[in-house]
């Protein structure tokens, strides 16, 4: 799946998961792991205000310790978020991996991984929103480059299954499925199918469901053959 930034639209953020354990809401940090705190604290930050909307300073004081302390763990808030791209990025390869196994035919896990893709953006908004609303330097970071690996190598192994020897034509269906995945996260967090959680399993339904046909209409096509009397 690609990692182009870019802000999922919606209205203001509902209560969601976040992926890990919390720090203490509204409560204050006691001795222990301040790293893991960091990270913990700024996902229910980000769940309240957004990705861009989140700073050190509110999170040291939300934490109960000095403006100081994160530069510990941290040199600086895009190092933060980076270590929260990380976790939002396995988690979100757990989500798409979970609806079925390696051994499956690449149609039946494409499908899958729409409705993972779905579910995710509404049960972890705010790890969803990291994955798609930040932009993080892969080379400054290189800890996210396995982790995107986790992402986008199931899904660019099935697709390139279902177009062998056909590089131009894999990255056309790539892009295809990816944009009707996108497309229905993003209907689903606008609340165009209505309430979860019956929304979050008719978007996340229509999504496979638009995935199979993507492929079937990809495969009955085609690539365009060349005229052999060109």
């Amino acid at each position: 799946m690609s990692d182009t930034p870019s802000e999922p639209p919606g209205p203001d953020r509902p209560a969601a998961h976040s992926g890990g354990a919390r720090a203490p809401r509204g409560g204050r940090y006691h001795h222990g792991d301040l790293k893991a705190a960091l990270v913990d604290g700024a996902i229910e930050l980000i769940a309240e205000r957004g990705v861009r909307a989140f700073s050190l300073a509110e999170l040291s004081r939300r934490l109960g310790v000095t403006v100081a302390a994160p530069y510990r763990h941290f040199a600086d808030r895009d190092e933060l978020l980076a270590a929260v791209a990380v976790r939002a990025l396995h988690a979100f390869a757990d989500a798409l991996a979970a609806g079925s196994g390696d051994g499956d035919p690449p149609e039946q896990r494409l499908a899958a991984m729409a409705r993972g893709y779905v579910r995710f953006a509404a049960e972890q908004r705010p790890l969803f929103d990291v994955v798609y609303a930040t932009d993080l330097d892969k080379s400054r970071y290189p800890e996210l480059v396995p982790a995107y690996e986790r992402v986008e190598e199931p899904f660019s192994s099935c697709v390139a299954r279902l177009c062998p020897d056909d590089p131009e034509a894999a990255k056309a269906l790539e892009d295809a499925l990816e944009a009707n995945a996108r497309g229905h996260a993003a209907l689903l967090l606008e609340g165009t199918y209505g309430e979860v959680p019956a929304a979050t399993d008719r978007a996340a339904a229509l999504a496979a469901r638009a995935t199979t046909a993507l492929i079937q209409g990809f495969g009955s096509h085609g690539p365009a053959e060349e005229d052999p009397t060109g």
